[in-house]
This record gives structure tokens, sequence and C-alpha cells, in this order.
């Protein structure tokens, strides 16, 4: 048992000893960081979306969205209670619950809306990750890393919005492996995962896929830039966002 414990203590401070090592050395390699970022990406203080809903109100145009979003990201196709989904559509009443009014217009009460996540400012489900596979960037965005998830469904629980979905089975399973998009991972079982404010497409200078399939329906920009086009959208029209009795701040607004 002393030996056990004596090589053990041993080989833990040779681990602690290289991983001293190691940055210097990397730094000494050739005085920059291993990998550069893009000079294409595009940044923002705080991203935001905005939805115009008088332009974008029906189920066929929200699933076309929809499935241009699950074919970039490999969003498995299962139906039923196990269904993954990034962008989808509901009613009024689902969508904004605490904002019901019984004398609104009929039209807006048979429109249906576009839901994702909603990227939100102070994120529950940040919050209650016990190993931080749900983390904020400094951009606002509330991203995922699939390795760190451990299947425990607390951020799902947390969310006010059911804007997360997990991989009972094999998600691979549910996928046309003749259509894979090679640019974006697939997931594996026992995973949540999410919209993810297409990030990997900011990182090359491109808009998410939605808002540019959208035609005009859906803004996208930055929510602290006064002159962004969300905050030209936001000052001439009237939006609303969902649950703001959550206390969340969502960063996706709705024009009504």
């Amino acid at each position: 048992m002393k030996n056990s414990r004596r090589t053990f203590i041993k080989l833990a401070g040779i681990a602690a000893a290289g991983l001293a090592v190691a940055p210097k050395k990397a730094l000494a390699s050739e005085g920059h960081a291993p990998v550069k970022p893009n000079s294409t990406a595009i940044h923002a203080e705080h991203w935001a979306m905005v939805i115009d809903t008088t332009k974008l109100h029906t189920a066929e145009a929200i699933d076309k969205l929809a499935g241009v979003c699950h074919h970039i990201h490999n969003v498995p196709h299962i139906e039923g209670k196990q269904e993954v989904k990034w962008l989808w559509h509901d009613t009024y009443a689902h969508t904004f619950p605490e904002q019901e009014n019984p004398h609104l217009a009929e039209e807006v009460h048979e429109r249906v809306f576009p839901l994702l996540c909603n990227h939100c400012e102070n994120p529950p489900c940040v919050r209650v990750c016990p190993t931080k596979a749900t983390f904020q960037r400094p951009d606002g965005i509330v991203a995922m890393d699939y390795h760190r998830c451990i299947g425990c469904r607390y951020c799902m629980a947390g969310c006010p919005y059911g804007s997360r979905s997990f991989n009972w089975g094999e998600p691979r399973l549910g996928l046309d492996l003749e259509k894979l998009n090679p640019e974006f991972p697939t997931r594996m079982r026992g995973v949540v995962e999410k919209c993810n404010f297409c990030v990997e497409r900011l990182a090359v200078g491109k808009e998410p896929a939605c808002v540019e399939a959208s035609e005009g329906a859906m803004h996208f920009g930055d929510l602290k830039d006064p002159d962004s086009e969300v905050r030209k959208v936001l000052r001439e029209k009237f939006t609303i966002r969902r649950k703001p009795s959550a206390g969340t701040e969502p960063s996706v607004y709705y024009i009504i």
C-alpha cells in the first residue's frame, strides 16, 4: 500500500511538473499561439436576433428554415417524444403564455412562431450544469461542450423554454450518412444539444444559416452596438420576448 501511494505521488508530481513546463515550451517555440483566429470572423459584444413574425409565420416557412439548420448541424431526424430539434414552431399560446390577450387580432393568434435557444443574458442552464458543459461565451452565446456533457439533463430542467433536446438513442442512426455535413461534428448518445447561433459560421464571417435563408424575416447583430441592424429594428418595431417573468433576459426578440 505504501509503495503504491508513493508511486502515485511520484507520478502526480511528474505530471504537475510537465504541465508547468509545457506552456513555456509552447511560448518559446515560435512566439505565437498554435491556433490563429480566422481573419474573416465577425464579432460582437452581445449577439442577438430579431424575428419578424409578420413575415415568418407559417409552419411551412419555419420548417424550411429548420431543414437548413438541421442539415448544416447534422441534427438527427427522430419522430415522437425522442425528437431532437434546434429550430421548430409552436402556437402563440405556447410561445408567449404570459402575454396572452383574448382580444388580440385573430390573425396573430392563428400564426405559428419559430422557436430556438434564446441565448439568455442570465441563462439558468449554465448555472445548473455541474460539469460546465453548458457555458456562456463572452459574446453572450450559450454554447455546449458535448464532451463534457454527462447527460444529467439539469440544463433541460433549468431552461424555461424547452430549447434543449436529449439524445436518448444513437443520433447517427437518425442521419442520412450520404448527406452529412463534414464541417460540423455529429453527437453521441446521452448528451444534450441545442441551437448555437451558428458559432461555426460566425467564425468564418457568415451569418447564422436561418438568418441567411429567411429572406429578411430574421435579423442578427450586436445588441450592444447602437448602429447594428438589430438595434435599428428594435428602435423601429415593437417587439416582445418569451416568458419575461423568468428573468433570463432572452437575446431573441419577436416583432408581432
